[in-house]
């Protein structure tokens, strides 16, 4: 009886361990699944997505019965569901109360570039009077390239060439200042240089905050670009021998195209100094 019992045991021991290690295996594989990272179909910025759908609704809607006509898949609420799916995925990136914090700190932003045209122009005028002693060009000083940072409407060139003017400024301070140099004008570089990092910070922690939203609604995108791809291929194979016009508005790369042209940031072309002004400075 003894023996039997032994070898009891022993299938016992063997059956756990066996089950231990199927456990372990169901572990592993779950999580594996769980972790496994969805990958981006589109070759576009997430922004530029629901956008790029925008411009190919607007053309899917004016050819509505060319599509009808071509399939009866078209029909039955496809452009609908088209339409929500973009605006979805257009709440994801931008929800309301982040746009309307980085409409309020974009505000700010240029507010405090803003205030730097006319002190850049007065300091440029004291390194002229004065230029016997100090002999230090606008470029030289900084504010050429700090100037050219406001116009593009460039925080991080701004933040850079603002730090170099500043240190400038503390180096020639006594210089200047028997010139007209004041400690207002001075505190304002000081000031400004610390609301445009804020800032700048504050609209780096909003997109990427933005970034992992869409990273967890990434299947929503995929979604959306396989939609628009459908209307694409359609439209392609609809007006490729008979209207290029149209044919355009059914590439994916020139929609891209578009809408990075119309999105570009606009700069103030104009900030009130003129870069022929250095020359005959």
């Amino acid at each position: 009886m003894l023996p039997y019992f032994k070898t009891f045991c022993k299938l016992v021991r063997i059956s756990i361990y066996i089950i231990s290690v199927i456990r372990e295996f169901i572990n592993n594989f779950i999580y594996m699944l769980m972790a496994t990272k969805i990958v981006r179909l589109y070759s576009c910025r997430d922004e530029e997505l629901p956008t790029i759908c925008d411009l190919a609704a607007f053309s899917f809607t004016r050819d509505l019965a060319d599509f009808t006509t071509y399939s009866p898949k078209f029909k039955n609420g496809y452009l609908d569901s088209f339409i929500t799916s973009s605006a979805n995925a257009k709440d994801v990136i931008e929800p309301k109360s982040e746009t309307l914090e980085r409409t309020a700190s974009t505000a700010r932003l240029y507010s405090a570039l803003d205030s730097l045209i006319d002190p850049i122009k007065r300091i440029i005028g004291y390194l002229h009077l004065a230029h016997e002693k100090l002999n230090i060009s606008a470029n030289e000083f900084g504010l050429s390239q700090l100037r050219d940072s406001i116009t593009a409407r460039d925080p991080e060139g701004a933040v850079k060439n603002l730090h170099v003017v500043n240190s400038n400024i503390r180096k020639y301070k006594d210089a200047l200042m028997e010139q007209g140099l004041t400690e207002t004008l001075m505190e304002l570089c000081i000031s400004a240089s610390a609301i445009i990092g804020k800032e700048k910070n504050t609209q780096y922690a909003i997109l990427t905050n933005r970034k992992g939203i869409v990273q967890n609604n990434l299947t929503l995108f995929n979604d959306l670009y396989k939609h628009l791809l459908e209307i694409l291929a359609t439209g392609k194979i609809l007006y490729r021998a008979k209207d290029p016009v149209k044919l355009q508005e059914y590439t994916f790369n020139q929609l891209k195209k578009q809408v990075r042209l119309i999105s570009k940031p606009v700069s103030k072309k104009n900030t009130g100094v003129n870069k022929k002004d250095d020359a005959a400075k």
